[in-house]
């Protein structure tokens, strides 16, 4: 049987330059749930997947709080990320405590990034196998970065990871120029749009999903699940409201098409005794 001599551990390097652990780490991100995040001027917004495996089983959570400026949502091994979210919550209330102001997004980040990286460098180690979109307001604004398992980290309008999140990345694609001025409402619709993006046609329901919001002078909170559905609820009559608007066109266009043919039908046989096309056009009537 075909072994990997090149992944006992994160330390050894294949011969083209690679870091299979690191790289399986990344993967497991790929096959976690899909978490999306939006940004504009005032406000971040959080979004994510959280199905249950089993029917008699609750879901996992993928949402946490780590102040009341910072939130972070998780994709990949939920185990790491309830590890690197309690990490961060201990950073930020020790910097509190010191310096008696919050900290800072982006310091944090770096932070996290740098406990990251170090467990690549460590053979009795292994990467974090969970990628964290973290989401903060600060006094230079509202700010949204991913974390990866490889100790990178970036900075986005909006993003998603996780397992079928191209489909929404595509979507926020689309979307990502109206987002700086965009208002709580319309951040919170497009994220569940983007969720619903990520299910492939099935349908979206509050009990699938979860939505924190973050803003000015709104400290970060998970809106329950019946605000979520309320929320769902209002989007969808929406679109069902928009699409009979066009359906009287269409019916005044086919009753105009059933007038012409039967105009034409006159002039053809005008005078003319009924034949057995006339009594063959009137049977399906009396079926």
């Amino acid at each position: 049987m075909f072994r990997n001599q090149y992944d006992t551990d994160v330390t050894t390097w294949s011969p083209a330059g690679r870091l299979f652990q690191v790289e399986y780490a990344m993967e497991a991100v790929k096959q976690g749930s899909a978490a999306i995040g939006l940004r504009s001027k005032t406000h971040v917004v959080l979004a994510c997947v959280n199905k249950a495996n089993s029917e008699l089983s609750s879901h996992q959570k993928k949402i946490f709080k780590v102040d009341d400026h910072i939130g972070v949502a998780i994709a990949g091994l939920t185990a790491d990320g309830r590890v690197l979210s309690r990490y961060m919550r201990s950073e930020c209330i020790n910097h509190s405590f010191t310096y008696e102001s919050p900290l800072p997004v982006g310091r944090l980040v770096v932070q996290l990034a740098d406990k990251a990286q170090v467990c690549t460098q460590r053979s009795w180690k292994r990467p974090f196998g969970v990628g964290l979109l973290v989401g903060g307001l600060d006094e230079s604004g509202a700010h949204l970065y991913y974390n990866c398992p490889s100790g990178n980290y970036f900075e986005y309008q909006a993003f998603a990871i996780g397992s079928r999140s191209q489909a929404a990345k595509t979507y926020l694609e689309r979307r990502f120029e109206n987002f700086v001025d965009s208002s709580r409402e319309d951040l919170i619709r497009d994220a569940l749009i983007a969720t619903r993006e990520t299910l492939q046609g099935e349908k979206l329901r509050s009990s699938i999903c979860t939505v924190a919001v973050l803003g000015v002078g709104e400290p970060f909170q998970i809106l329950d699940q019946e605000t979520v559905q309320q929320l769902i609820d209002k989007f969808e009559l929406v679109g069902e409201e928009e699409t009979p608007a066009a359906e009287p066109d269409a019916d005044a266009a086919a009753a105009a098409a059933a007038d012409a043919d039967e105009g034409g039908a006159a002039e053809q046989g005008g005078g003319a005794e009924p034949g057995p096309a006339a009594e063959q056009g009137a049977a399906p009537m009396d079926i």
